[in-house]
């Protein structure tokens, strides 16, 4: 398909190679890369070779020691996150080298440590992976760019606008997982519209890292969109006694989902502006090759049916006993096996499977599996919230907010809730903070993980585009984290207790 067609270029959006260069048939030295690879070799030796660390003690008393396992884990924490962060090898590549480690080592055992590489939450992603891929082959996706460019204009800052609401949107009824596999492969048609080249651009890069931070900002708004929510709420439940409704979850997380979603759409236009202000001759273009779509073909159609049958089974889960008890990663594999067994999907699209992202999210979850299993995830907790302030609320709230922040980037959403939560809520009563505040500030941040690739599913989907690199995501992610974190403080201070949050209470003595 020509480039007046709007197709995406063949496995995405083309990047030029990093690494190491050539220079007349000679390969040169990236000093940059073999520093940042050296710092992730030192950074887990400074670990492996200390004698002790202090012992950590929860509220209730408790002593956590770090043994020689804990303490070579969070030494490989910090290579891994290291070379993720500058790419010193491809993200697959670092993945795998987090199950060598712990093999080599003896942190955990080779089975353990390779075997959450196949993890249900990673199938979750190859299924998310393979229904983008459908909607792709099918041309739905064709059809939804053309509606959607029809609609916003030719105006790049509206592309962006309707780009990010519409990924937030559908983030209120799916997984952010799936809606990013399903809308990473529309932007890409849409970007194709745009570039002149094959080089990485200011707008592709807002375009797709836009795309994976509002997936998260999205995803907060109710337990639809991830497995987070309810995990955060069963812990609430099973500590505190009292259960978060799934309506009073969304009237607290959705204002700071929208004002992040907007904030976020600002942000992009300030650190990536497009260089061009508009593309002349879009809509109307646009337009003209919707029409010549015609009505939804019978592959169209299958694909919508398969996908929305298995979005209605995940949503259903938590009201239909019958479904509750299939896991999430089961049903939406299902399409899967539906799409090749009805012919929407062929071997080739098998075989062109992004295995560096799935890899990347094995990897990620067998680093905190790891963290979590040693003891070195509760030692960094107990740690971490031992040293907050006591004499502020909002101070000691945020400071949860920050903790859970640097770990979801890092670990899996869901591990950063569960090894949190408990110690803050252990603390909050003494220091009278209402632990209704507690959760949703975590949850809050446990969304927007924008500062690495293994944060969330978007982020690393978003990195096929080959239009920014691990570094670049980093650094756009920082600003975007101080941004969240003021916005929190805000919620905290302000409009939740407008709300009707309570922030304090009669602190126990």
């Amino acid at each position: 398909m020509s480039k007046d067609e709007f197709s995406a270029p063949e496995g995405g959006v083309p990047r030029t190679p990093s690494g190491v260069a050539l220079a007349g048939g000679r390969p040169r030295l990236d000093v940059g890369r073999l520093v940042a690879l050296l710092a992730g070799i030192a950074g887990f030796l400074v670990f492996a070779l200390m004698p002790e660390l202090p012992v950590a003690v929860d509220p209730l008393g408790e002593p956590f020691e770090l043994n020689k396992q804990a303490r070579l884990a969070l030494g490989l924490f910090v290579l891994a996150a290291i070379w993720w962060v500058f790419e010193v090898v491809p993200v697959g590549i670092t993945a795998i080298t987090i199950a060598v480690v712990q093999a080599v080592f003896n942190i955990r055992d080779a089975r353990t440590a390779l075997t959450d590489f196949f993890d249900p939450a990673v199938w979750f992603i190859l299924g998310a992976l393979v229904i983008g891929t459908a909607f792709a082959r099918s041309g739905l996706t064709n059809r939804i760019a053309y509606r959607m460019l029809a609609l916003v204009g030719e105006r790049t800052a509206m592309i962006y606008f309707g780009s990010f609401v519409m990924t937030a949107f559908l983030t209120l009824f799916m997984a952010h997982s799936a809606v990013a596999a399903a809308v990473y492969p529309l932007l890409a048609v849409i970007y194709s519209a745009y570039a002149d080249g094959d080089e990485p651009t200011r707008f592709g890069k807002g375009l797709f890292i836009g795309m994976a931070f509002t997936a998260g900002a999205g995803s907060i708004i109710t337990l639809f969109g991830a497995a987070r929510g309810a995990v955060a709420i069963g812990l609430y439940r099973d500590l505190v006694g009292r259960e978060i409704s799934f309506f009073e979850l969304s009237y607290y997380m959705l204002p700071v989902g929208v004002v992040m979603v907007v904030l976020l759409w600002l942000y992009m236009l300030v650190v990536f502006p497009p260089e061009k202000s508009s593309i002349p001759g879009l809509k109307e273009r646009a337009r003209e090759l919707h029409s010549t779509l015609g009505p939804l073909r019978w592959q169209e159609w299958l694909t919508l049916l398969i996908t929305l049958t298995a979005v209605v089974a995940m949503s259903l889960r938590s009201v239909v006993p019958l479904l509750g008890a299939i896991d999430k990663s089961a049903i939406i594999l299902a399409t899967t096996v539906l799409f090749f067994v009805f012919g929407c999907l062929k071997l080739p699209d098998l075989e062109s499977l992004p295995i560096n992202i799935i890899l990347l999210f094995g990897g990620a979850m067998s680093i905190g599996f790891c963290l979590w299993q040693t003891g070195a995830a509760q030692w960094l907790a107990i740690n971490w919230l031992n040293a907050l302030p006591t004499d502020s609320p909002l101070l000691f709230v945020i400071g949860v907010a920050v903790f859970v922040l640097i770990m979801t980037n890092l670990i899996m959403n869901v591990a950063a809730i569960a090894i949190s939560l408990p110690v803050a809520l252990a603390i909050a009563p003494y220091l009278g903070v209402a632990p209704e505040v507690i959760v949703f500030a975590a949850l809050a941040t446990a969304g927007m993980p924008f500062l690495s690739l293994v944060g969330a599913a978007p982020n690393a989907i978003a990195y096929q585009s080959r239009q920014f690199t691990a570094a670049q995501f980093f650094r756009a992610g920082v600003p975007a984290s101080v941004l969240l974190i003021l916005v929190i403080a805000l919620f905290v201070w302000k409009v939740w207790p407008w709300m009707g949050m309570p922030v304090t209470v009669e602190p126990h003595l």
